[in-house]
């Protein structure tokens, strides 16, 4: 027979089957007999019984240690690989070693006290039959050297039992009837019984170091590689999961050997080296496969909907894995392996993450938090991100680094004061309210709002370069002087009213001069700046709304404003301690700053007027007085740009859809006050003669249709009525603009003209001085946008 064929039979799977049975039966039994209690007519037989499981545990305690040691150096004296079913029988067999181990442990305290009992008992039958063999040498009358030699070695061994059982007693006792069996003392039947009691004395007495030594599974540690196969079967065969805390204390007999370790400086290096190599195949193939596992089947659970995979177990099979998490903390070195809590930490810290990644998503990982306390008995942390609010979000330090980029693909809507995204890849557009800005104000600080005045003047300063550029070419100016001049000249005529012919000439004249690639005239590309000007300002805004928003969220807690007592002088009186005294300066000081805060806030329009409307004004920057002019023209073309957005919200393809641009507006309001042309720009009256041009129109189709219906030509019809709609249209628009333009108006005071602002200005200045307030001036604009 070969090797091989002798390494299989040693560790065959019906030879482990056999012992697992074997184990788990001696096991019951010895739980009955050490449960029940001791009654004293029944005491002896109850002692031989307890001696008999104890000895027949440690039986199987040998049998599997030699049959796991044997075969698994065989395998490796042959240089045999073992295959995986060999691994897993032999896995088992250590495992059931350990049970053992465990089960003379668990109930050490019964088995020690009844240790006692059996050696005495023991010690007694022993005492019984020396007795019968030592009255029969005395009854003899045949004295001899020889006989008396028998007698004092039965007598020698008398006394040494009637003590306690000792290796040196047991040794005198085995010596002592190694003389006294001679000469034929005892019968046949009589010295088989007493050899039988010698061997269960010598078992009973040393049976806590003779276990001890039969379990000991320090070889394990040449044999390592065993480990990841073995994870592997415990996460394949998840029912038996708590076989794992049995492994692990074989692992951890390891130790003592490796502490007598001599060929490193330290034996500590190689306790460490063993206990990384434990963890990480622990991780690799148990303790991450599991965490995996379970996020899969929860995002299988949640997105149920999405029919992504066949989850039928009767095709695909089931394991629960929930077994894993009933486990108690294993015991391995200097810590406890918590599979419970690792796979919570993971769940944790996955959801976390990909949470604040994509926050619109939130409400799919709480739900996936739901169900992993419902399946699995996990107690997950909530993620507390700031209110949930989030979702598709940007950072206002985002937006502040990468303020030309917001600007450009973002639309501002004036009365919801909110931010839309122009165009996505996704199947949404992002969002950006108060709310959002309020939640990053409150991540990062008031002092970010300041910062972001700063880095939007910055912005504006770069714009307003190319706004003069195109103010001061050629063809612009040249055409601006013209329709200036013309409408002083007809104005007269024109009832003060800027022509809309003349709007439309010089919007057709702009586009001869050239197109971009796009399709865009030069005068598209003015509408794009001004109104990226405008949502500069509306995120500014947007900034002082959420800086409010964040204040008042922060002061509600506080019960009245108005009069809010000093901590600190409070502590002070009370005689406290330095650290509360601390404290409670620190907490005058945030409430000083909250109060502040949630006051009318910082008016940042009136800074950034005021920081470059002395520029605008100069004489040098002469050809900027020209702007008023351009506005008819600018918002028919604005109009123009709004419907074909609109339009094509209706269509499939959505490319270049918008509902909202009120950039527009709010930049053409702030650029008429920098240059104060509210007033110039009031005297074209331009709305009104739109308005009176499209109801001239529109009373025009009216009767036409009046005189056509009579004729019955339904095309002639249905083309009127279309002209109709788009004259509706078109109306509506510059009405809708017309409001806009004059909402944001109010945000620069275009009441007031620059010099009306001026004497007002000065007439504050001199009433604080004669009240000897100088200290509450003005607060200059040049701090926070240098």
């Amino acid at each position: 027979m070969t090797g091989t064929n002798q390494c299989g039979i040693l560790v065959s799977i019906k030879d482990v089957q056999s012992y697992y049975v074997f184990v788990s039966s001696w096991m019951m039994k010895m739980e009955s007999i050490l449960s029940k209690e001791q009654k004293m007519d029944k005491f002896a037989e109850d002692l031989t019984n307890r001696c008999n499981v104890f000895i027949q545990g440690f039986l199987y305690a040998y049998s599997i240690s030699t049959i796991i040691k044997t075969t698994m150096n065989l395998y490796m004296s042959m240089q045999k690989p073992m295959t995986k079913t060999s691994v897993k029988a032999l896995c088992r067999l250590v495992e059931l070693l350990k049970a053992i181990e465990h089960m003379f442990y668990r109930r050490s305290m019964v088995v020690a006290d009844s240790v006692s009992h059996i050696t005495q008992h023991l010690q007694h039958q022993a005492l019984n039959s020396i007795s019968v063999a030592k009255k029969r040498v005395i009854s003899d009358k045949k004295y001899s050297e020889q006989r008396l030699d028998v007698l004092s070695a039965l007598v020698l061994a008398e006394n040494t039992l009637n003590g306690p059982s000792t290796r040196q007693r047991r040794l005198i006792v085995s010596l002592a009837l190694s003389v006294g069996t001679q000469m034929k003392t005892f019968k046949d039947e009589e010295l088989f019984p007493l050899q039988v009691v010698m061997k269960k004395l010598d078992l009973i007495t040393e049976l806590r170091e003779r276990v001890q030594t039969q379990c000991d599974c320090c070889f394990l540690y040449w044999h390592r590689a065993v480990f990841p196969i073995y994870l592997d079967d415990v996460y394949e065969h998840a029912v038996d999961a708590a076989r794992l805390h049995y492994m692990f204390s074989a692992l951890r007999d390891c130790v003592p050997a490796m502490m007598h370790a001599r060929h490193l400086e330290s034996y500590e290096i190689l306790l460490d080296c063993y206990d990384k190599e434990i963890m990480e195949i622990l991780n690799e193939h148990l303790l991450d496969k599991l965490c995996k596992e379970i996020e899969k089947d929860l995002r299988l659970s949640v997105h149920t909907h999405l029919k992504l995979d066949d989850r039928n177990p009767f095709k695909v099979g089931m394991k629960d894995l929930a077994l894993f998490f009933s486990l108690n903390p294993i015991r391995f070195f200097n810590r406890f392996i918590d599979i419970r809590a690792y796979v919570t930490h993971y769940l944790d810290k996955t959801f976390y993450n990909l949470t604040t990644v994509a926050l619109h998503d939130w409400a799919t990982y709480s739900e996936m938090r739901n169900l992993a306390t419902q399946r699995y008995g996990l107690v997950m942390t909530e993620a507390h991100l700031p209110s949930q609010t989030l979702e598709q979000g940007l950072d206002v330090l985002e937006i502040m680094r990468n303020i030309h980029i917001f600007v450009s693909r973002y639309l501002y809507n004036l009365n919801n004061q909110i931010f839309i995204e122009r165009t996505s890849n996704n199947k949404h557009l992002n969002t950006i309210n108060i709310r959002h800005i309020a939640n990053s104000i409150r991540t990062h600080g008031t002092g970010i709002m300041n910062t972001t005045v700063n880095f939007t003047y910055q912005f504006l300063k770069k714009k307003f370069y190319i706004f003069s550029q195109f103010m001061y070419d050629e063809h612009i100016k040249s055409r601006l002087i013209k329709d200036i001049r013309f409408f002083r000249e007809v104005k007269d005529q024109n009832d003060h009213k800027y022509p809309f012919e003349r709007a439309e000439k010089f919007n057709r004249g702009i586009r001869k001069l050239g197109i971009t690639p796009e399709g865009q005239s030069y005068l598209d590309q003015f509408r794009q700046l001004i109104s990226q000007i405008g949502n500069a300002m509306g995120y500014i805004r947007m900034i002082r709304s959420g800086g409010l928003h964040c204040s008042s969220n922060a002061i509600r807690f506080v019960p009245d404003l108005e009069d809010i007592v000093n901590f600190e002088e409070l502590v002070k009186e009370e005689g406290l301690a330095e650290e509360t005294l601390k404290a409670a300066r620190h907490l005058d000081s945030v409430l000083s700053d909250h109060t502040r805060n949630s006051a009318e806030g910082t008016e940042y329009f009136k800074m950034l007027v005021d920081v470059f409307a002395p520029e605008f004004r100069r004489p040098k920057n002469i050809h900027l007085r020209n702007f008023y002019i351009i506005v008819p023209p600018l918002t028919l073309n604005f109009v123009e740009h709004s419907i074909s957005c609109k339009e094509k919200l209706n269509k499939k393809n959505k490319i270049g859809a918008a509902f909202t641009d009120d950039g527009f507006a709010m930049g053409v309001a702030y650029i008429l006050k920098l240059l104060d042309q509210y007033q110039e720009f009031d005297s074209l009256h331009w709305f009104q003669s739109v308005r009176e041009k499209y109801l001239k129109e529109i009373r025009a189709v009216a009767k036409q249709q009046n005189v056509q219906s009579a004729s019955q030509d339904e095309k002639l019809l249905q083309t009127m009525n279309l002209t109709q709609k788009r004259l509706d249209v078109c109306l509506q628009e510059f009405e809708l603009l017309y409001f806009s333009l004059s909402s944001a108006r109010i945000f620069f005071r275009a009441d007031k003209t620059a010099a009306e602002e001026n004497q007002e200005k000065k007439e504050k200045e001199e009433t604080k001085a004669s009240n000897g307030d100088l200290s509450d001036s003005t607060v200059s604009a040049d701090p926070v946008v240098k």
